[in-house]
């Protein structure tokens, strides 16, 4: 008799990841990497012990009071956990935890070449390349922004923000950042903290975001908030969609308020508003922030520490519920 976890599997996940989580559980695999329904997430879920999902699926306040009672444990594969209705799952007992730490590295190498690409015109000058519109040089031929030795301002310093800065220390930049607390000195590492957000935009040459999605930051950044940075600003997210409004966003790059725009990730994914593809200052990318194989496994191996924690009867280390 296998006398196992079992745990349910939403997607498809690394080899290594399955290979160590089907030597250890009852594993339900997702091998066509199919998006579970609402209603196919709760019936796969029936005679589960844990669920290992990705932020593709939402545990909404329904979802989680009608999955079945055998399901002890949410781990996981994402860093951010908004897609989890944490009160909701406090509420029915149900422990969630997520895989902080392992996904700085590369959502700071996204976010510098976000920024670069978006402040170099690398999405216009690709295009000319593959579609043999480049015909000669001049001076006044595809002139961008330079990033080296501007001022960067992170909304959000936490691990990711914090590794940002010492990326874009290599390129000279002037760190600034606006968080809930200010960090030790020497975490700071120079960086110059500003106890309000408004305080921060107008010295921002470019704008970074990294803070999570919360009932305080959702739409934080609006008209008002865009109207405050320099004009010519140069904005970057690679954090999620919600902080900032899509109709806001689009208005300050049509107008020229913002120079260029650098985003990894957006409201509604995948079906994300159609004028970003149109517009020509933006440089886009499909919410990969932690698409190496590196990060990907380590991920994973972090979902499966917190599983393995909680069904030997030990505390989670990465619980957020």
């Amino acid at each position: 008799m296998n006398d196992k976890p079992v745990i349910l599997v939403t997607r498809k996940l690394p080899d290594a990841v399955e290979a160590r989580l089907k030597r250890d559980y009852e594993a339900r695999l997702n091998p066509d990497d199919t998006l579970y329904s609402k209603e196919e997430l709760i019936e796969r879920a029936r005679g589960a012990d844990g669920i290992l999902p990705c932020h593709t699926e939402h545990f909404s306040a329904e979802v989680i009071g009608r999955l079945p009672e055998e399901v002890k444990i949410v781990a996981n594969f994402s860093v951010g956990f908004d897609h989890v209705d944490i009160a909701a799952a406090k509420k029915r007992g149900l422990v969630v935890t997520n895989p902080p730490d392992v996904l700085s590295d590369a959502t700071a190498e996204l976010t510098m070449m976000l920024m670069i690409g978006a402040a170099r015109r690398a999405s216009e000058g690709e295009r000319l390349v593959r579609t043999g519109e480049w015909k000669d040089w001049s001076p006044a031929f595809m002139v961008g922004t330079q990033v080296t030795g501007k001022r960067l301002g992170i909304l959000g310093m936490g691990r990711v923000g914090q590794v940002t800065a010492r990326r874009a220390r290599g390129f000279d930049m002037e760190i600034h950042y606006h968080d809930v607390r200010r960090l030790p000195p020497e975490v700071e590492e120079g960086a110059q903290y500003h106890g309000t957000l408004e305080d921060m935009l107008p010295i921002c040459d470019f704008l970074s975001i990294h803070c999570n999605a919360t009932p305080e930051t959702t739409g934080l950044m609006n008209a008002e908030r865009f109207a405050l940075l320099p004009d010519g600003a140069i904005f970057v997210n690679a954090a999620r969609g919600a902080i900032h409004v899509d109709d806001d966003l689009i208005e300050a790059l049509q107008s020229g308020k913002l120079k260029a725009a650098g985003i990894d990730a957006y409201n509604n994914e995948p079906t994300i508003d159609p004028r970003f593809a149109k517009l020509a200052n933006t440089f886009l990318m499909p919410h990969i922030g932690s698409a190496t194989t590196e990060t990907r496994d380590a991920m994973g191996f972090r979902a499966l520490d917190n599983l393995d924690a909680f069904f030997a009867g030990d505390e989670p280390s990465d619980r957020v519920a």
